[in-house]
């Protein structure tokens, strides 16, 4: 999904977050909130939706049976830490889902965080907005899915809790997930898309 420039709610600059629950829950299309700000989310092109489902059918496939489930965009992160509500393309979540207020809504303990990259988000998502999914306590892996080329960044916490960096750039490799041992190839997340760098 792509982040527009932040929305005017209720005629004002700046919304608490309960306001934001109260706005979003009635709106008709999603919205992130940082910090009493509203940003609207457009939506996808095929090549990303394309991505996205077939990850979430990999995940899906290997997870069965075990702890941990992947769920999709609708899915609203929020991390208190740092105010940040925000609909990951793919959030895995391992045991007992856990909710702001037990509402059932805003998820506060993903494991695992993909994003699928377009070429108005790559910077944020790399940047700025890992810094704030770096502050979700139970946040073992992140992973940034590229739609321009065959490309996927996989950051995870090595043993002395430091965010390491594996690259992927070929779809003969394999994708793997040590916090949830998942391993899917490469080939596969990037089935029935055409990337014109090939």
């Amino acid at each position: 999904m792509e982040v527009r420039e932040p929305t005017i709610a209720y005629g004002r600059q700046k919304l608490t977050i309960e306001e934001y629950l109260e706005w979003e829950n009635a709106a008709t299309e999603k919205h992130e909130y940082y910090r009493g700000e509203i940003f609207a989310m457009s939506g996808a092109k095929m090549v990303h939706n394309h991505i996205t489902s077939n990850l979430l059918t990999g995940l899906g496939t290997r997870l069965k049976g075990k702890p941990c489930k992947p769920f999709g965009s609708d899915t609203r992160v929020h991390i208190p830490s740092n105010t940040l509500f925000t609909y990951p393309d793919i959030t895995v979540i391992c045991g007992k889902e856990e909710t702001l207020n037990d509402d059932g809504f805003n998820v506060l303990n993903p494991s695992v965080i993909f994003e699928v990259l377009s070429l108005s988000t790559a910077q944020y998502d790399r940047g700025e907005k890992f810094g704030l999914y770096r502050d979700v306590p139970s946040l073992k892996a992140y992973v940034l899915v590229h739609t321009d080329r065959v490309y996927v960044e996989a950051f995870h916490i090595n043993r002395e809790g430091h965010w390491e960096l594996r690259e992927y750039k070929s779809k003969k490799e394999v994708l793997s997930i040590s916090a949830i041992d998942v391993a899917i190839p490469v080939i596969d997340i990037y089935e029935g898309v055409t990337i014109a760098t090939e």
